[in-house]
């Protein structure tokens, strides 16, 4: 069986996929996926370059991200150009790791940690959708004191994603990340108990 793990911004996806991956999953992360797809000498990163310019690059030639990040979160237009460069070597990768995981170990739970999956309209990819779910307020409180993030700068970046409560809508198990611990693991394993998992 496969899940897409997402969730909101500072929402604790981590967290839940750590817990997951405790419990005898196998997570693949997309955030470290996106994140090889732009070492030097791939191919995105050359054209990441190409299209923003030079000056997101350092001077060994890896990516800034703060300063593709400024760009991107300021201009739809332009994330959205950062996403046709980067979504399809990412989904090539994750595709390819799922299918090699799911062939080697068929019993084993393979879930996908996926920021950006209702947006970049992944379902299909899975068997079920994971939200890891805090309310908004919290979201923005979470994000501020991780970032270090003024309230402007967290309420944009939070405005680059679809809503966490659109995104509770449309997933199949949400686990509520906004109490405790002790409280986000009994709703896992409840979950897993339930799936056989």
């Amino acid at each position: 069986m496969n899940i897409g793990l997402t969730g909101g911004i500072a929402t604790g996806k981590s967290t839940v996929a750590n817990l997951l991956a405790e419990r005898g999953a196998y997570v693949i992360d997309l955030d470290l996926i996106a994140r090889e797809v732009v070492e030097p000498g791939q191919p995105a990163l050359a054209r990441v370059a190409e299209r923003f310019g030079q000056a997101v690059l350092r001077e060994d030639g890896t990516l800034d991200r703060k300063k593709l990040g400024s760009i991107v979160f300021a201009d739809e237009a332009q994330r959205r150009a950062l996403e046709e460069i980067l979504h399809p070597a990412i989904r090539a990768v994750m595709k390819e790791r799922m299918d090699m995981r799911e062939r080697s170990h068929p019993d084993q739970l393979v879930v996908v940690d996926v920021p950006l999956l209702f947006e970049s309209k992944l379902e299909s990819y899975f068997e079920q959708i994971m939200l890891v779910y805090v309310p908004r307020e919290e979201q923005l409180k979470r994000l501020m004191n991780r970032d270090g993030l003024s309230e402007e700068d967290a309420e944009r970046r939070l405005a680059a994603q679809m809503s966490i409560e659109d995104k509770k809508a449309l997933a199949d198990i949400v686990i509520d990340n906004s109490s405790d611990l002790a409280h986000t693991e009994a709703q896992i394993d409840r979950w897993r108990r339930e799936r056989g998992v």
